[in-house]
């Protein structure tokens, strides 16, 4: 199996990738770390780039095809290094609100000294911004606050730069000069000691350095705020990796602040009566999520599983994991070499469309919310990178959720509901998602839904900006008892990232357009009842097709498009299936309907002249058999009537199917079509000329 190695082109300052044997008191020079005949392939490009938490990736050229002996040889391998990493990370630390009491509830020097620095520094910036805003000076300084607000996140440690990172991400709570600042919290973070990383790569791994990596970077090529990584070449085979190590004291650090921001949440329980959410669950779900990050071997395992769920497309690449050099402290992944999403011309140099990869991220991300459920929780710039071959690679996985499967089907439900302005079952889908008790009244909530969507929907919905659908819904949810699920947070910040990507391409872009393709797909193809019954609230209502003035927010002819697009896709061979076997059948309905229904008023004389028995159909068919045929093609007759009669149905819709009528997959879609019903056809002649007919001599005995 050969490996062609990629690099991030991303580093801490002017950091190159010269290869030296670290300084280690009383240990020998490591020879082989400063191999100058094989050196780590230097990266290329440079600037910022992923963080620590979010690197690597290899890509494989496979020249030969494993046996499966091999293959479950390399399994059973696999999963024995994954265990034994497991076993390394067994003490790997768990949130607990009742530990960190225990532990800096009878510790209360370190505890004041610990909030007066927090206060201090926070303080500090709150003082400033009211000094700005009492001299008029608010929006001048707003470049010099955010600043003041990065540094301030990064001096107090770890615990505040994923808090700041988390707000980098909300355009509905910062300004852009402040999401642009703290942005720069994803990567440009400090480093810690070398000697202190190395050893503690041979204190995880049980190893000498020089026994397990052939060469490793001088310095991190990137740091973030839970570790830092360097680019190495692993000894046994030669593969370029990158590893990533956990900061020092780490656990400590957030701990004491966790104890401190969840003391602080209990106050604004008991005494603030304007925040109605309780923020001491939300401060738990947050900090539990920041430990998780802290298990490199839970990290790899989620890498696995995304892996899995999800790179079964040639335009998603996931990293790899090397469990024998992975702890709960160390983690060893596939190299990449790639450009962040939101360094356009990067990746146009490289002859790469922006929109092309974000779409993709889109298709990935709907995948990961709407069908199976896991998702990538943290998906800002540094963790999404344009490989050169085109492809998206999503990096690190520490920080990953999961959709409920019943709220999946909810949420496709609600943007029907959405777009048919239905309000009353928009506010009934609030249930579903559990975003409200069973016992709260939803009557007062319709209206709050129908002032911001009835002003929002001014336009079609394809071309709404979701984060004024985010905006709307934040208005409505402050207004009422909502409990608003981590998992949907989590999905507003996913699309509102991949929105804001998009933006810096085309400021037209809009994500609800770009999904299109795969609603219509879930819609038409997926047997649930529940999206079946949302497909015909989508078309129809009260016996009317949906298309005139009062519901030009979904327009027939606009989502065709895309439906069309689909169909002929190379993603689209389900829909292609789908669309075959029901075109097969309500043709052969029509037809042998048709035939059905003509047997059926040719008097009896006259059959017996042609069937030399009394049958009651003209093809091998029995009385159930010619009941379905007959309602399926009524059924048929029925829709086209109600398109016809429709004052607001328009025969242009129709349009982009004559447009794709010349497109190559249109041919070969037909010469399946034609196929199938043929064959139905024949089976169905067969099946009549070879059948029996029923004798009228008594049984003998």
């Amino acid at each position: 199996m050969n490996s062609t190695s990629v690099a991030v082109p991303c580093c801490v300052g002017a950091t190159s990738l010269n290869y030296r044997t670290p300084r280690w008191k009383s240990k020998p020079p490591r020879a082989a770390l400063v191999e100058k005949s094989k050196p780590v392939p230097a990266l290329r490009g440079g600037g910022g780039g992923g963080g620590a938490d979010s690197i690597i990736l290899r890509v494989r050229d496979d020249s030969t095809t494993p046996t499966p002996s091999a293959l479950t040889r390399d399994r059973t391998d696999d999963m024995q290094a994954e265990a034994r990493a497991m076993a390394r990370a067994v003490d790997a630390s768990v949130y607990s609100p009742e530990y960190l009491t225990r532990t800096y509830g009878s510790r209360p020097i370190k505890v004041v000294s610990r909030a007066v620095e927090i206060f201090a520094g926070v303080g500090m910036f709150a003082l400033s911004l009211w000094l700005d805003q009492v001299n008029g000076q608010l929006e001048r300084n707003q470049r010099l606050r955010a600043v003041q607000l990065r540094k301030t996140f990064i001096r107090l440690g770890p615990t505040f730069v994923k808090i700041g990172q988390g707000l980098s991400t909300r355009p509905d709570l910062c300004p852009p000069i402040y999401l642009e600042e703290l942005s720069q919290l994803q990567d440009a973070l400090p480093t810690f000691p070398d000697a202190e990383a190395f050893s503690c790569i041979e204190r995880e791994l049980g190893r000498p350095l020089d026994s397990i990596y052939s060469s490793i970077s001088a310095s991190p090529i990137a740091a973030a705020s839970l570790g830092q990584v360097y680019k190495a070449q692993v000894r046994l085979s030669r593969q370029i990796v990158a590893v990533k190590v956990q900061r020092p004291g780490i656990e400590e650090a957030i701990g004491l602040d966790f104890y401190l921001i969840r003391g602080l949440g209990f106050l604004i329980n008991k005494y603030v009566d304007v925040i109605s959410s309780d923020v001491v669950a939300l401060v738990d779900e947050f900090a539990r999520r920041v430990y998780q990050e802290l298990n490199y071997v839970q990290e790899g395992q989620n890498a696995r599983r995304f892996k899995k769920l999800y790179a079964d497309k040639e335009d998603v690449l996931v990293p790899d994991i090397f469990w024998d050099y992975t702890s709960g402290k160390v983690l060893t992944m596939d190299w990449v070499e790639g450009v962040k999403l939101n360094e356009q011309d990067a990746i146009e140099r490289q002859g790469l469309k922006v929109l092309d990869l974000v779409n993709t991220g889109i298709q990935c991300s709907l995948r990961q919310l709407l069908e199976y459920g896991y998702f990538h929780a943290d998906p800002h710039p540094g963790n999404l990178l344009a490989t050169p071959d085109g492809k998206l690679a999503f990096l690190d996985f520490g920080m990953m959720s999961e959709t409920p499967e019943q709220a999946r089907s909810a949420i496709i439900g609600h943007v029907v509901h959405m777009v048919n302005r239905d309000y009353e079952a928009m506010a009934r889908d609030y249930y579903v998602l559990d975003f409200l008790s069973p016992d709260v009244d939803v009557s007062p909530i319709v209206p709050a839904l129908r002032n911001f969507f009835d002003d929002a929907l001014n336009s079609t919905v394809s071309e709404l900006n979701f984060k004024t659908i985010v905006d709307g819904l934040g208005a409505v949810l402050y207004q009422y008892p909502f409990n608003v699920p981590a998992y949907y947070a989590l999905i507003l910040r996913s699309l509102t990232v991949l929105e804001g990507l998009a933006l810096y391409a085309d400021p037209n872009f809009k994500v609800l357009a770009a999904s299109y393709p795969y609603f219509a797909k879930r819609l038409l193809t997926d047997p649930n009842p529940y999206l079946r019954d949302a497909l015909i609230e989508l078309l129809f209502k009260d016996g009317r097709f949906r298309h005139g003035k009062k519901d030009q927010d979904f327009s027939a002819k606009d989502a065709l498009q895309p439906v069309l697009k689909l169909l002929l896709g190379p993603d689209g061979e389900d829909l292609r299936v789908l669309v075959i076997k029901e075109a097969v059948r309500a043709t052969e309905a029509i037809v042998l309907g048709s035939v059905l229904e003509a047997y059926n008023t040719v008097p009896d004389f006259l059959r017996s002249l042609i069937y030399n028995s009394n049958v009651t159909s003209p093809f091998a068919m029995n009385i159930a058999e010619q009941e379905s045929m007959l309602e399926l093609r009524a059924q048929v007759f029925r829709i086209w009537a109600l398109l016809q009669s429709s004052n607001s149905f328009d025969p242009s819709i129709l349009q982009p199917v004559l447009q794709v009528l010349q497109e190559p997959g249109v041919r070969r879609l037909g010469g399946r079509f034609v196929s199938g019903i043929t064959q139905r056809l024949a089976a169905r002649l067969l099946q009549q000329v070879l059948r029996v007919p029923p004798t009228n001599s008594a049984p003998t005995s």
